[in-house]
């Protein structure tokens, strides 16, 4: 990169602020074109490469560039594991469509949200101008006739209230905590996964609910793959009712991948975007559909996954069905769950 990247900024969406050291108050920006936006699955540090040009700038440098009006993005919100990343694929293909999937920039806005960490101390109102410079930096396009959308990590769900405040567009992805259960236990990656992130899902769901829950030994496996999908339905079903002015379409992906031809279009249309039907024939009979969203180089199916998730269901029956009635026990105890098991079954 040369020392005139300001005008290179404020041009179009070629220079990415891919991370940020909020300690010390900088952004690496790396340079990127739209076919490698595309290609991505995540926008994180696994795209750096010796050739991926890369600058380190000050955050205020950043925040000074002028940007002409930028649309606010469209956003993909989810509880994790239900096909987030296999949709904003599909709609990524559309020429009117940016799609930026897991920016981890915003992934770091949401842990310094949870955890407050005292060696940046910002104020409630720095959290939020950050937050709103940020956004306005994925905001950028390369095409006068393109809008962003934002596949998030569900790690970022703890900033949906704050994006989606004014009239912004949002799919949340979910599915019924019964097939996420069946989810998370057919993948030994997936069972690692939350037994890892139990500790960080304790803390926001009793953020959520006033008062201390189970301890972390006390939870058996599939209670503590049932944490993932209460804190994220928790904080969406929440999100949903604090943002009243914004247009939030909720899609099971169950439901999904049993129309995929009328979910995708229906899907598009939410955002606004049209799609011909011969489009849609070609997108769901294409290779996006047959391959591992998060890594396409590997084959993947509806049908391979339904048949991992009745094994799963077969193998863990018994702490299936017991999570089910923990689940239901924490329901009559705090209202906030309750009103997210009564959403994920309205929404179906």
């Amino acid at each position: 990169m040369n020392e005139d990247w300001q005008s290179t900024f404020a041009k179009d969406a070629t220079l990415f602020p891919h991370l940020a050291d909020l300690q010390k108050d900088q952004v690496l920006l790396s340079t990127m074109s739209e076919a490698r936006f595309r290609q991505a699955s995540f926008l994180d540090q696994r795209l750096f490469t010796p050739d991926l040009p890369r600058q380190v700038v000050a955050w205020s440098d950043v925040a000074s560039v002028p940007l002409p009006p930028l649309e606010k993005p469209h956003y993909i919100f989810h509880v994790g594991h239900v096909g987030s990343t296999l949709v904003s694929r599909l709609l990524g293909e559309l020429d009117c469509v940016l799609a930026l999937r897991e920016p981890a920039i915003l992934r770091q806005l949401a842990d310094e949200h949870v955890n407050r960490p005292v060696d940046i101390g910002w104020t409630v109102s720095e959290r939020t101008q950050r937050l709103q410079q940020v956004e306005s930096w994925l905001s950028r396009v390369f095409h006068a006739d393109q809008r962003v959308m934002i596949k998030a990590s569900s790690f970022v769900s703890p900033l949906a209230k704050t994006l989606l405040a004014s009239e912004a567009g949002a799919l949340f992805l979910y599915t019924s905590l019964e097939r996420y259960l069946q989810t998370i236990l057919a993948g030994d990656a997936s069972k690692q996964e939350a037994a890892v992130l139990t500790d960080l899902r304790l803390l926001r769901l009793e953020q959520h609910c006033g008062e201390p829950l189970n301890r972390k030994d006390n939870l058996s496996l599939a209670q503590s793959a049932a944490l993932g999908w209460l804190c994220e339905m928790v904080t969406l079903t929440d999100a949903e009712r604090d943002c009243p002015e914004a247009r939030i379409g909720w899609l099971d992906f169950d439901q999904f991948l049993l129309r995929p031809d009328e979910q995708l279009q229906l899907a598009a249309g939410h955002f606004g975007w049209d799609i011909s039907p011969e489009h849609v024939e070609r997108l769901i009979t294409g290779p996006i559909m047959t391959s591992y969203s998060k890594a396409p180089e590997f084959d993947y199916s509806a049908s391979l996954r339904e048949q991992l998730l009745a094994e799963a269901a077969q193998i863990h029956a018994d702490d299936i069905r017991q999570t089910l009635l923990w689940v239901d026990q924490l329901a009559r105890r705090f209202p906030i769950v309750a009103a997210a098991l009564a959403t994920a079954e309205s929404r179906r």
